[in-house]
């Protein structure tokens, strides 16, 4: 057997060089002549040699693949190496080298490796019917497995038809990796057999034969629709069949949906169907198709989508409406309605707040935008804000919100206990939960809203959940910022209780400090500051911290709550101080602010010997006006002079009156004076004032009589006006306290004179009225020399503007 064997593979290497000697001979530019053992094609997992014959004495070397790679080769004999190669798993390339005298070119060999090929299996052919005259077989089949070679096939066809005639024939195929062929037949063709004829380099294999009935697979061509009419809850959809067919059938559905199928589809006969479906609904977009099918066979290739919309109805459900207030602003929001319960294309919003107390508060003048999703309404306690969507059709029906928010009363409306927040693992989301009351109105619900910390009306966002919740998942939360939010419980769209909280996803310490301002009033410093911008706070800030120092070093620190902007440090000592804040997070404190400086100055305080040096005079003076009647009344009589406008004009008076009426003489009667005086003022002085020819008829003559002695009878029955007090204190002699003396007189009659008088009468009266005033300006200017604390002066009588008219006037003049 060995012998054999080697005499085999002499053979070939002889019957090699024998060929590539021939190809030496025609290509003589080549250097050597190179083969394999088992050809240029080989199958995959095999072994067999490559040799290599130089055309020239030289020593030569073997190299495989691209970039030539060095292979350790066996010398065959003087002119020839090998090289054996083991287990090929892929193609291959291998080349010979040698430096001849001529430089000739090197030579190279391809080695092609793969399987043999697999018998094709799972062979199905369709006859598509395109008219009643004929229609056309497609069959295709599984090839098997990959060759990694160059693989033909053919489809091997025997017909028969009516008259039972035999018709064979091939058909090439088509693709390499899904193999397949069709063919036309007529209508007379009633059996098929067919079957698969598959070649490589290392072989061919043949399926097994098919045998059909055309009419088990017969298929009508493709249907086309035209363009459906639709009105809101129906569709026509006009459908047309290149082949009558037995069986047709139309389904629809929305973008959202599955495919559904009309239940009229039936049997129809002629090539022209016109289908009505209906139960569809308002404004949605509808996508049809349809296919048919003869009463054997398989049913044709649904048609290309034909898309419609059904028209427009009024909205069929109310807005899911809530209300926020802040700070005497209020803000109604809705969430735009789905497309199946708005029914149409919503073009505007309408708003109105009614109040039971004054009936219709707002009506919105303006169109609300389709596109708004808030609005805001007028600040209105214990009101019901009403919210409709309007489209082509028509209005939604009314939404409803109450715009009070009342706290709990009893247990019946305990709000929900026990909020807690779960943040999620992708950060962007929380749930919060909460522990539900069974003591619940029955009809209740919970509103969960939620908003960024300092945003509610701008970004509020909410959620409405049945009664039996107790748990909601708030998406879009962005890392490193506070969420403020509350779990609100409902009783007929009417909030009785609520429950607050904050909560945030990532968190880390505030990345600076509040902005601080400070104000000194006395021993107390009031400290004011603003929010950390919304970026740099790290979440949810959990408390502020007020440093104060003062310049002995002395270091105090005061808590201050998160929602608090002011506070007011009291009663600090006279001293320099350093002041700053920070603010906290559930992760840590931030940085400090920076720093502000302020100065408590040492209040001035009056020495008390001081104030009882100012206070002693005063009070002895306050001692002496009580316990001295007579500077009392003085001090009345000059605070009466001064209040001026509080006197009245004497001229009203009766007498003035009286006067006018008799036009002839005045009398003016002196009583005797009760103290004694001077001689010359107990001398009687006379004045006669007579009446003038071209002077005014009014003139009153003025007698000035001497009264001695008279009774208060005689007195009283002379007097022609009433009684009345006269007060005048004469001073003649200034230097003995003797010729001080008060006239008091409770029975002196003053007659009033009457302004229009005659010159030389004026200059009298002007003398009197001088002395007299001078009299009274001494008067007020000294005491008395007698004890007037235990002689006070007391006046008597009633003074009275029927008697005399006092001008005040004229005690300033001379003072």
């Amino acid at each position: 057997m060995a012998t054999m064997s080697q005499t085999w593979t002499i053979f070939t290497v002889v019957t090699g060089l024998a060929v590539q000697m021939c190809i030496g001979e025609k290509y003589p530019e080549k250097s050597c002549a190179i083969w394999s053992s088992h050809g240029p094609v080989v199958q995959r997992g095999t072994s067999f040699t490559v040799y290599c014959t130089f055309n020239c004495k030289c020593k030569g070397s073997m190299y495989s693949d691209h970039p030539p790679t060095l292979q350790s080769h066996n010398v065959f004999n003087s002119t020839t190496i090998y090289f054996n190669v083991t287990n090929i798993t892929k193609n291959r390339t291998y080349s010979c080298q040698c430096k001849c005298p001529s430089h000739l070119d090197p030579c190279g060999l391809d080695i092609s490796a793969g399987y043999l090929l697999e018998r094709p299996e799972n062979i199905s052919c369709i006859y598509k019917v395109k008219d009643n005259e004929s229609g056309v077989v497609s069959c295709t089949w599984n090839r098997g497995r990959d060759t990694f070679l160059r693989n033909s096939s053919k489809l091997c066809v025997r017909t028969v038809s009516k008259s039972h005639a035999d018709t064979e024939f091939n058909v090439s195929s088509r693709g390499t990796d899904f193999p397949s062929a069709s063919f036309t037949v007529t209508s007379s063709v009633q059996l098929i057999s067919v079957w698969v004829l598959a070649q490589n380099p290392l072989g061919s294999q043949v399926s097994i034969p098919i045998n059909y009935t055309l009419s088990d697979i017969a298929m009508p061509s493709t249907p086309a629709l035209g363009q459906p009419e639709c009105s809101s809850r129906e569709c026509i959809v006009k459908v047309e069949l290149p082949v009558k067919a037995q069986h047709l059938e139309i389904q629809y559905r929305t973008e959202a949906q599955t495919w559904t199928s009309s239940p009229d589809s039936g049997v129809q006969m002629s090539s022209v169907q016109v289908q009505s479906i209906s139960s569809l609904e308002p404004y949605m977009l509808y996508h049809f198709r349809a296919r048919s099918k003869f009463s054997s066979g398989l049913w044709s290739q649904w048609s290309a989508n034909i898309s419609s919309w059904t028209q427009e109805e009024a909205p069929a459900k109310e807005l899911d409406v809530w209300y926020a207030e802040l700070a005497s602003k209020s803000r109604v929001y809705w969430k735009e309605l789905n497309i199946s319960t708005a029914r149409g294309k919503i073009i505007e919003y309408n708003v109105s707040v009614y109040s039971q107390n004054s009936g219709l508060v707002f009506v919105n003048t303006e169109s609300i935008s389709a596109d708004a999703r808030n609005y805001s309404v007028p600040f209105c306690t214990d009101c019901e804000v009403t919210v409709w969507a309007r489209n082509s059709k028509g209005l939604s029906p009314p939404a409803r919100i109450k715009t009070h928010h009342t706290k709990a009363k009893s247990t019946q409306f305990e709000p929900p206990q026990d909020v807690v927040r779960q943040v999620t693992a992708d950060n962007h989301s929380v749930t919060i939960s909460w522990r539900k009351h069974d003591t619940a109105p029955l009809h209740s619900a919970y509103v969960l809203e939620w908003y960024p910390e300092g945003h509610k009306l701008e970004e509020l966002r909410w959620v409405r959940l049945g009664r039996k919740d107790n748990h909601a998942v708030v998406t879009g939360i962005k890392p490193f910022e506070c969420y403020e939010g509350a779990v609100y419980v409902l009783n007929n769209k009417s909030s009785v209780s609520r429950t607050r909280f904050t909560v945030s996803t990532l968190e880390s310490a505030p990345e600076v400090g509040p902005s601080v301002q400070e104000t000194v009033e006395g021993n107390k410093v009031k400290v004011t500051w603003t929010e950390i911008p919304t970026g740099q706070r790290g979440g949810c800030v959990t408390s502020y911290t007020i440093y104060l120092e003062n310049n002995s070093g002395q270091r105090r620190a005061y808590p201050i709550p998160a929602s608090k902007r002011m506070h007011t440090i009291k009663d600090l000592s006279p001293a320099s101080y350093s002041l700053w804040m920070t603010a906290s997070t559930a992760k840590g404190e931030g940085p400090e602010c920076q720093k502000v400086k302020f100065f408590i100055q040492q209040e001035t305080q009056l020495s008390p010997l001081l104030v009882c040096a100012v206070a002693a005079p005063i009070a002895l003076f306050l001692v002496c006006v009580y316990q001295c009647s007579a500077l009392k009344q003085r001090l009345w009589v000059y605070f009466q002079c001064v209040m001026l406008d509080d006197v009245p004009d004497p001229a009203n008076s009766k007498w003035a009156q009286q006067c006018t009426q008799e036009k002839g003489k005045m009398n003016l009667q002196l009583p005797p004076s009760n103290s004694s005086v001077t001689k010359e003022e107990e001398e009687p002085i006379l004045v006669d004032v007579e009446e003038l020819p071209k002077q005014s008829s009014d003139i009153c003559t003025l007698t000035l009589s001497p009264q001695t002695s008279r009774s208060p009878e005689s007195e009283l029955a002379t007097l022609a006006y009433p009684l009345t007090t006269y007060i005048k204190s004469f001073s003649h002699d200034s230097d003995s306290s003797d010729h001080t003396q008060t006239s008091l007189d409770t029975n002196t009659t003053v007659g009033y004179i009457s302004s229009h008088r005659p010159e030389n009468m004026d200059e009298e009266y002007q003398e009197e009225e001088e002395e007299e005033e001078e009299e009274f300006v001494d008067m007020l200017g000294f005491f008395p020399s007698h004890n007037i604390f235990t002689e006070p002066l007391e006046f008597g009588g009633k003074l009275t503007l029927n008697a005399v008219k006092i001008n005040c006037s004229d005690i300033f003049q001379n003072s």
